[in-house]
């Protein structure tokens, strides 16, 4: 059981973690600015464990790797979108973040909802509606990579 924050269309990397942040690459500094954009008391709010869930084009804008570290290191324990930048999406697992595409996600769920995840089968469930929704989990090896911690540590476990 994770809490929910719910994010809109087109949220860039700029918003996820905006440039200004980018000449530092500690984690810990990162995860004081996630979604500072989008939401400036994000980062002291958020708890570990808590899942996004957003609109179509998550993370879309520069390939910048520091936006899913920031999340990650934030406590962001996974995301749930109507569709990801591509690089974003694949930044995301290799940094051991699950994700999800669920076409209509966003309007089933409020800030501060609860929610029941199955990521690896693709199971999504509503707490406050009760409402439950299928999807396509990530392939094998994609799951693999996430479940290594990402894709530096899921290389060394060869």
């Amino acid at each position: 059981m994770s809490k929910v924050w719910v994010f809109g269309e087109d949220i860039s990397t700029d918003l996820i973690i905006p440039g200004r942040y980018l000449v530092d690459r500690d984690p810990e500094k990162l995860a004081q600015h996630a979604m500072e954009g989008a939401d400036p008391e994000f980062s002291e709010k958020v708890e570990d464990g808590d899942v996004l869930i957003a609109g179509k084009n998550f993370g879309c804008g520069s390939s910048r790797e520091h936006a899913p570290i920031a999340l990650k290191t934030a406590g962001i324990s996974g995301i749930i979108a109507e569709s990801f930048a591509r690089i974003f999406y694949r930044n995301a697992i290799n940094q051991g973040i699950p994700v999800l595409v669920h076409e209509g996600i966003q309007e089933k769920f409020e800030t501060g909802n609860e929610v029941e995840v199955d990521w690896e089968n693709g199971k999504i469930k509503n707490l406050a509606t009760n409402e439950t929704f299928e999807t396509d989990p990530l392939p094998q090896l994609l799951r693999d990579i996430v479940n290594a911690g990402g894709l530096l540590k899921h290389l060394k476990k060869g």
